[in-house]
């Protein structure tokens, strides 16, 4: 007969260990003791996002989250949140692409409440009618103030410009048109469907022992307690490694003072062992003040306030991206000059001061944002979601110190040996719409 199974995963000078155990349904649970805090961070990450939807699911990934919020079996809307709040703690969720995240933090002595709270939301949603025609309209409103912030808005533009009409280029939100035509049935096909023990993970960081919060878990996700042992899932929907739409641009008039661009290139994906080089890539390229893209668009030209770079990695594939605010006229500007840089790289690599620079702010980035318990919930529970595993922060920070300026020059090569996709929110239309995107 099989048994769940329990495993020390790393530990650390400081005392801090991590732990997992698998359930035999499939259920991860992993914690991360940290001796000498205060607080502890509850969150249950599920291995569905807005790339596992179908066509006609656009948007229930999202949706879904709401609407767990809105009560279970054992607690109304009211209950669930006034009991996080009368301990002083927090308690929210997201959705991304791949996964969708529900957490809370609390005092440690509050920790059993928390997972239980967080174990009942997510494992057993009432998902009432009501709530759902109700919360509708909300997601309407949120979908509505998105398009109305265009520096976030480019993002969306940039991801289904790149990836077309897929699951990974869809807006995570979905469209006013999905949302609603989204049925209660669907909603509560998709939940019954995706939200199953195999595809969670629960994990609790701070001053926790490992034992009980097994223990606690089990007696929290009631919702889950019938479910036999789930196959994997069939995901995801689409492979996106060699995207049909990359190269392509797209201007969205927008009368608006700035305009926001987005220059980007296919990326690797998140398993890729170049990672930790395209991280210290994306520092020396527009990681901060210090970075080319930021000296050579504000500092040196005065082109844009606001630049920056950025990769997003996912299963298969991913996007590596530079982003700037700038005056309409100056937008061909900034894109010559975005690719310039990143064909500087490409080309003739990085000096020894900015490997080192770029090492040392990946590094101190890393260290700095582990300092709350929050922090470390989310690193334990994303890294056991994607990859199965989750390696010490000394294993982590040896990768990238090992990184070298050959692997940072071979990564930007090909980065920038694809074509580029443009993306662009702003006063332009008419014939400045069209030399733009021809431009690229």
């Amino acid at each position: 007969m099989r048994r769940a199974t329990t495993q020390t995963l790393t530990e650390s000078g400081d005392g801090a260990v991590v732990r997992r155990t698998t359930l035999l349904n499939g259920l991860r649970i992993i914690t991360e003791h940290i001796p000498g805090v205060r607080s502890a961070a509850v969150g249950a990450w599920i291995g569905v996002g807005s790339r596992d939807e179908t066509t006609r699911q656009r948007g229930a990934a999202h949706f879904l989250e709401h609407l767990l919020f809105k009560g279970t079996h054992r607690r109304s809307a009211w209950d669930l949140s006034s009991t996080i709040d009368a301990v002083g703690g927090e308690m929210n969720a997201f959705t991304a692409k791949e996964y969708t995240c529900f957490y809370a933090r609390v005092l440690d002595r509050d920790v059993a409440l928390a997972i239980d709270v967080v174990g009942d939301l997510v494992s057993d949603g009432l998902l009432a009618s009501a709530d759902i025609d109700s919360e509708r309209a909300v997601i309407l409103e949120e979908i509505a103030m998105t398009e109305d912030d265009a520096a976030d808005g480019v993002h969306d533009l940039a991801m289904s410009t790149h990836f077309g009409d897929t699951p990974l280029g869809r807006p995570i939100l979905g469209t006013i048109d999905s949302i609603q035509s989204l049925s209660a049935r669907g909603i509560r096909s998709f939940y019954r469907g995706r939200y199953v023990p195999s595809n969670m993970v629960i994990a609790v960081a701070g001053n926790v022992q490992h034992g009980e919060v097994v223990s606690l878990v089990r007696k929290s996700l009631i919702g889950l307690a019938d479910y036999p042992d789930a196959q994997p899932l069939a995901w995801p929907l689409h492979t996106a490694r060699r995207s049909p739409f990359a190269g392509t641009s797209a201007v969205v008039h927008r009368q608006i003072e700035q305009a926001n661009v987005l220059l980007g290139y296919t990326g690797i994906p998140r398993h890729d062992s170049r990672r930790y080089a395209l991280a210290v890539l994306n520092a020396i390229t527009g990681g901060g003040m210090s970075s080319r893209l930021f000296q050579a668009i504000r500092e040196q030209r005065g082109l844009a306030y606001s630049v920056y770079s950025f990769s997003a990695n996912f299963l298969d594939t991913g996007l590596v991206g530079v982003y700037a605010g700038c005056q309409p006229t100056k937008v061909h500007d900034v894109v010559a000059i975005s690719r310039d840089v990143l064909a500087d790289v490409a080309t003739n690599g990085v000096s020894d001061e900015e490997l080192e620079r770029g090492r040392g702010q990946v590094v101190g980035s890393l260290v700095l944002s582990q300092e709350d318990t929050g922090s470390r919930m989310s690193r334990i529970g994303r890294s056991e979601l994607h990859f199965g595993d989750v390696p010490s922060m000394s294993q982590v920070l040896a990768h990238i110190d090992a990184v070298d300026s050959a692997e940072v020059k071979s990564v930007a090569a090909q980065i920038v040996s694809g074509p580029p996709t443009l993306a662009v929110i702003g006063p332009i239309k008419g014939r400045a719409a069209q030399r733009l995107k021809a431009a690229v």
